[in-house]
């Protein structure tokens, strides 16, 4: 047994002693909830969070007719920055407390070692695309707020509105149930109608802003309209933090990676998370291998997060391995509490220039506010398709 795997499963070990637990949580071995084997598989493959099979889909596709692997994982995530269904991303993002969609993304080019970014960016459906821009055409790494939207206005990037109907619905929810002493939603302070006109007028504007919206997008059909409003709450109630992260490796060894956002829903505008920080949301080293991350950003940028993957997977841990370590350090910052760690959602996503690759998080699974659990995965493609797998983690959540 090397060094590096007996120090691994020593930390494992002691992992199963932290204490408090909380409420109706059980945990696993820290670490040791992993795959059973490493993964790997023969290049070109292609790694992304769970919202990206389509992406890594597209990714192999890419490589396997001789495109790049910084093309392939910026068409990859293009599929998902300009669906307007998807709210985690690009156009259709959820908005900051402003309602304004403000946009991250990073990009490396691990053949040429070169980076670029924007941060804070309006009115641009890809900008993944601008974050190469200023890769190739600046001698900067990273752009940001109106500086970046002026550049990728001198670039040829259109400025379109990204806050969707759907969006805006979940936004007024937001703003309608934040606190019940605020202005926003029909008025408490109602006069008495003078006439039966004024009393079913009074009835129509009771309803709230987004329960009009719900009924305009559903047109009709209850379970949509049912489904758009528990959609509108969960959002309202939990600020998500979507992002895309999408890493790459092509039959010749090369490796790049590109990770998008429009951040945490509800956001402080200006507000920057990890993604478009290179070292934090994102990192390459093409004589190693990538890693990338999602979920709270705060939490990846104080340990450098995919810096410290690749540089666990240098020191010859395999790519789950090294995920779960950063993870430990999180974990750690908290004092490995789990009640101060319920609500802490990291994901990091890795491979290495041997094909091996993998996905970890903290928690095994997410819950809702209704109690609905969904198990933490990735996805990954090769030459044999687009599958979904099962994520390692520290903790199970039951």
């Amino acid at each position: 047994m090397n060094s590096s795997r007996r120090k691994f499963l020593e930390r494992a070990a002691f992992g199963l002693s932290i204490a408090p637990l909380g409420a109706g949580l059980i945990v696993e071995a820290v670490g040791q909830q992993t795959t059973g084997s490493t993964r790997r598989a023969t290049p070109p493959i292609s790694v992304s969070s769970a919202n990206g099979l389509a992406a890594v889909a597209k990714a192999v596709e890419v490589m396997r007719r001789g495109g790049d692997t910084l093309d392939a994982v910026i068409e990859g995530v293009n599929i998902v920055e300009l669906d307007p269904k998807d709210n985690s991303v690009g156009y259709g993002g959820l908005p900051n407390e402003r309602g304004e969609v403000e946009l991250d993304a990073s990009v490396m080019h691990g053949p040429t070692r070169r980076a670029g970014a924007v941060a804070a960016l309006r009115g641009v459906r890809t900008p993944s695309k601008v974050a190469r821009v200023v890769m190739e055409r600046t001698d900067h790494i990273l752009l940001v707020g109106q500086g970046a939207r002026d550049f990728a206005t001198a670039h040829g990037f259109e400025n379109v509105d990204l806050l969707t109907p759907e969006s805006r619905l979940a936004w007024i929810r937001w703003k309608e149930t934040l606190s019940d002493r605020d202005d926003w939603g029909p008025s408490p302070h109602t006069p008495a109608p003078a006439s039966p006109a004024g009393q079913r007028r009074l009835e129509e504007e009771r309803k709230r802003e987004s329960d009009i919206l719900a009924e305009q997008l559903a047109d009709g059909d209850q379970e949509r309209l049912r489904q758009l409003l528990a959609w509108a709450d969960e959002v309202a109630r939990r600020p998500p933090t979507g992002t895309i992260n999408c890493l790459a490796l092509d039959a010749a060894g090369d490796i790049s990676g590109v990770t998008t956002t429009s951040g945490l829903a509800w956001k402080i505008p200006g507000r920057v998370g990890d993604s478009p920080l290179i070292g934090c949301g994102l990192y390459v080293d093409n004589d190693v291998g990538a890693a990338g991350s999602t979920g709270r950003g705060e939490e990846v940028i104080y340990i450098n997060g995919a810096r410290t993957v690749v540089e666990y997977m240098k020191r010859g841990m395999s790519p789950e391995q090294a995920c779960l370590e950063a993870l430990k350090l999180i974990a750690a910052r908290y004092g490995n509490d789990l009640e101060k760690l319920r609500d802490i959602d990291v994901n990091f996503y890795a491979l290495n220039k041997r094909g091996e690759y993998a996905g970890a998080a903290i928690w095994s699974h997410t819950v809702n506010s209704r109690g609905q659990r969904r198990r933490r995965q990735f996805a990954f493609a090769d030459a044999n398709g687009a599958r979904l797998i099962d994520s390692a983690y520290l903790f199970e959540r039951r």
